[in-house]
């Protein structure tokens, strides 16, 4: 599953993100955050086991957003979400579902001219990071002997051709 992911080094708290969602939707899904001259995001993060789905008694919510037509704005899920995503505005909850009903993918990663807002697949990331990682472990690629295990096993072969040769 997709997460809206923000890279506070690069975000310098313009709110473009905040007004171009607010503009679309009425109310902003995403809120930038000071906290020591960095800023940070708040928005849904798309819970697998959500806890605002789960409380939620109209079944308005699921982790991808809220239906409208079934929310009765108890706001249950606002005080149920752990990262505070979730608000009430005109008797109705809200919350960021990556703006689903768009081509164009959240309009806050558009807005941003820093492009400190990305959307990524924490998934994809792991296996990247696994991938990076067992390379490391295993000496680098196949071609190439570096690091600690390359310098071993090319000490071993060198010490075999020389043992031939005599």
């Amino acid at each position: 599953m997709e997460k809206l992911s923000v890279q506070s080094d690069l975000c310098d708290g313009c709110l473009d993100c905040e007004k171009t969602c607010s503009g679309l939707y009425g109310v902003s899904h995403i809120s930038i955050h000071e906290i020591d001259e960095s800023y940070y995001p708040i928005s849904c993060q798309h819970c697998e086991d959500a806890p605002c789905k789960t409380i939620c008694p109209t079944d308005a919510m699921d982790i991808y957003g809220v239906t409208a037509d079934k929310c009765i704005g108890c706001g249950f899920c606002v005080m149920v979400c752990p990262f505070g995503a979730v608000s009430i505005h005109s008797k109705k909850a809200h919350k960021c579902d990556l703006c689903k009903n768009t081509e164009e993918g959240p309009a806050c990663v558009k807005a941003c001219s820093k492009r400190a807002i990305f959307v990524a697949n924490p998934d994809l990331i792991i296996a990247e990071k696994q991938k990076v990682f067992l390379n490391k472990l295993s000496g680098g690629s196949k071609t190439k002997d570096t690091g600690l295990l390359g310098l071993i096993t090319s000490t071993v072969r060198t010490a075999k051709v020389l043992n031939n040769k005599d």
